[in-house]
């Protein structure tokens, strides 16, 4: 690493408090509003202590944003670089240029890294494949964006034990006092949510059955296998729209649940599925595909499991996805296996089945070039993914 490229020398500062009076939701309202652009990420319905944590990141230092085919990023000396994307610089190359301009030591590092999203669109950035921007005109949220903050406060759910995790550069006064007394504060603003007007759709209900037929007519041909087919729905509404995250949470806990402010827009989901995860060399992608429903009866639940694993609908999808996933990971990876398959997962709702397909990182081989060779997940796509 060149020190001279060197945006920002970090060390960490942490203070680890109980937490058993503590939810993520309960913390985040107060200290959103103190802290705004801001960060959520909670795992709930967890089943193992790989998901029993969760994070909120505060306080924006840096960001890489790609919108447009043009690399913006912001560094904490509040300089700007804009920079277009092309054959000799790509989005891996923007994003590894980005994180070596940093450096932080210290306890609890590995969770001080980048928090942010990849939209599907930005798939035209690692295949020929042509999007259509009219999107733009609603929507100007960038097609990828990664920010390094300068507060985490990290929850382990299984030890009830809150860890507040600091960036202090050099001779700077430590901002853990005011963060605590945030956490500590009983008051918090509360706002109201109402829907206001109609729901609008982008695409009328004809329109989106004809786009139906004609996935059914390419399957036929034998042009794919598999398409996922969506249509945006428009809400407009006035108040604090973190209620509908709130609702969201409750009626579909999972391990991946999120809340991204970013001022000027807001990204929220929840999701049960790992798309890609790389940790100490090896990598996994676990493909979900079979769900059907929970009855909250033991036997009967037992019943729809079995008639599930026997669905050859359901096989075929799952056994598909399982084949792009490993297809996916032997661009970059050797010994590609699959370490479980079509095990029943039972959630709240619903029973998924879900394999793991995992390889181990070849030699030179780059993390987020990984990540973009495995984008998008399969079961946003279909197979194969490129026509």
């Amino acid at each position: 690493m060149n020190p001279k490229s060197i945006k920002g020398d970090y060390r960490t500062n942490c203070k680890r408090l109980l937490g058993d009076l503590h939810t993520p939701v309960s913390i985040y309202l107060k200290v959103r509003d103190m802290y705004p652009q801001s960060v959520l990420m909670e795992s709930s319905d967890f089943h193992a202590g790989e998901n029993s944590l969760s994070f909120i990141a505060l306080c924006p230092l840096a960001s890489i944003g790609i919108n447009r085919g043009v690399v913006t990023t912001s560094y904490p000396d509040n300089s700007k670089e804009e920079t277009p994307l092309g054959k000799t610089f790509t989005v891996a190359d923007a994003l590894n240029g980005f994180i070596g301009r940093f450096k932080v030591t210290g306890d609890n590092a590995n969770v001080c890294g980048l928090y942010g999203y990849t939209t599907f669109n930005a798939v035209k950035y690692f295949e020929q494949i042509p999007v259509k921007e009219s999107r733009d005109e609603v929507n100007d949220a960038p097609d990828i964006l990664y920010i390094l903050y300068k507060y985490i406060i990290l929850f382990n759910h299984f030890k009830n034990e809150l860890t507040l995790v600091e960036l202090l550069s050099d001779g700077e006064v430590s901002g853990l006092p005011e963060l605590e007394a945030a956490i500590g504060n009983r008051n918090y603003a509360s706002y109201n949510f109402s829907a206001k007007g109609e729901a609008t759709s982008t695409l009328t209900d004809e329109e989106h059955k004809a786009n139906v037929r004609r996935g059914v007519t390419h399957c036929y041909r034998g042009d794919v296998f598999q398409i996922v087919l969506s249509r945006r729905f428009i809400q407009p509404y006035v108040g604090d729209d973190f209620k509908v995250y709130r609702v969201l949470r409750s009626i579909n806990p999972s391990p991946y649940l999120f809340y991204f402010d970013f001022g000027g827009y807001r990204i929220f989901g929840s999701s049960p599925e790992t798309h890609c995860k790389i940790e100490g060399g090896q990598v996994h992608i676990d493909p979900i595909a079979g769900t059907t429903y929970r009855t909250g009866d033991e036997q009967k639940d037992k019943e729809l499991t079995e008639a599930l694993l026997a669905d050859p609908k359901e096989n075929a999808e799952h056994t598909m996805l399982v084949d792009l996933a490993r297809n996916d990971l032997s661009r970059n990876c050797r010994d590609v296996r699959v370490v479980f398959y079509k095990e029943p997962q039972y959630y709240s709702h619903v029973i998924h089945l879900v394999s793991r397909v995992s390889g181990t990182l070849k030699e030179g081989a780059n993390p987020i070039k990984t990540f973009i060779d495995t984008f998008p997940a399969g079961t946003l796509s279909g197979a194969p993914k490129v026509r």
